[in-house]
């Protein structure tokens, strides 16, 4: 249970509702709306037996009328099948004389042969609806790419506009100037993937999710780091808890640590609401957290700390916290 749930946090659920829906509004619109219809079908989508009725038919008006730009129109109507008809009729006349059969052959080839007409390219039900499936398809893909680039340009850009420097800005500029701890240096092997993370307050959609590959590109699991509590009222959020969690393919349960303020570590109804979340650890400047799977190990480092000076308690929220995530094998 606790897997499916990790796994749902991670979902992005915007660009998935922004799918369904345009999933939904494109079935609605094709079967609905405006659904497709044919309309002057030739023979040539009939079935085998029905295009040799149909040129049975067009054999005996050519007895009649001996209309010779009609009966070539007939026989190009059915396209490639025309041929097969044509040598299933010969081999059974039935009803119909030889003669007037191989007349209209001959009429046929004749014309043809001279550059008369030419016979259509087969023309299939298949052709006839794969436009409007592939330009669906396209439309409710494109739809899906639009909302999640719109969602991701307004978490990082916000009110750029105006030439307000937001707050995800903020956090991604603190972020790449981050030094990395060399852990080469300090007797350790590098680790798998190591990441800057910084949430600054007003970042209230914060939540970051990197994925864990090894060199040859095998896929071995997931980490990240997400908003878990918030103290007041009033924009923007104050947060007084963030989340770490490790995921790794090869457990069925997601590690998890809730990084908590002095203020909310100290707070009995906080503590009591983040408890089933993890195990709670208080915040403090290069404090380290220690996460651990069945064959992984997230060393999350305290970088950078500083709390807000507002009308709440005392270190109480985040003013701004840097995490360095750095991710190893677990040996044994």
């Amino acid at each position: 249970m606790q897997f499916i749930v990790a796994l749902l946090k991670k979902l992005p659920i915007l660009p998935i509702a922004l799918f369904v829906g345009g999933l939904l509004l494109g079935l609605l619109f094709g079967y609905v709306i405006a659904p497709v219809k044919f309309v002057d079908a030739t023979p040539a989508y009939l079935r085998a037996d029905l295009q040799e009725d149909y040129l049975r038919m067009a054999i005996d008006s050519f007895r009649l009328n001996s209309n010779p730009n009609l009966a070539v129109q007939r026989w190009q109507n059915l396209g490639v099948g025309a041929q097969q008809a044509f040598s299933n009729i010969q081999a059974n006349p039935g009803a119909a004389d030889p003669n007037v059969i191989k007349t209209y052959g001959d009429l046929v080839t004749a014309v043809l042969s001279a550059g008369g007409g030419q016979q259509p390219e087969t023309a299939t039900g298949g052709s006839g609806l794969s436009s409007p499936i592939i330009i669906g398809v396209l439309g409710i893909v494109l739809l899906g790419v639009l909302g999640a680039g719109g969602f991701y340009a307004y978490r990082l850009l916000g009110n750029r506009g105006s030439g307000e420097v937001t707050a995800v800005m903020q956090a991604n500029e603190i972020s790449r100037n981050a030094e990395k701890t060399n852990f080469e240096d300090l007797g350790l092997a590098p680790p798998i993937t190591q990441t800057m993370t910084t949430y600054v307050l007003g970042d209230d959609l914060y939540d970051e999710s990197f994925s864990i590959d090894t060199q040859a590109g095998e896929f071995m699991g997931e980490y990240g780091v997400g908003v878990s509590e918030a103290i007041g009222v009033g924009d923007p959020k104050k947060v007084t808890a963030l989340e770490i969690w490790l995921f790794d393919k090869n457990d069925i349960k997601t590690a998890t640590k809730v990084l908590m303020s002095q203020h909310a570590f100290n707070d009995p109804d906080i503590r009591s609401r983040l408890e089933r979340k993890g195990e709670l650890v208080v915040v403090e400047p290069q404090a380290q957290v220690l996460l651990e799977t069945a064959t992984l190990q997230l060393l999350a480092t305290v970088v950078d700390l500083e709390y807000g000076k507002g009308p709440m308690p005392n270190n109480s929220y985040f003013e701004r916290i840097t995490l360095e995530l750095a991710i190893w094998p677990r040996q044994g």
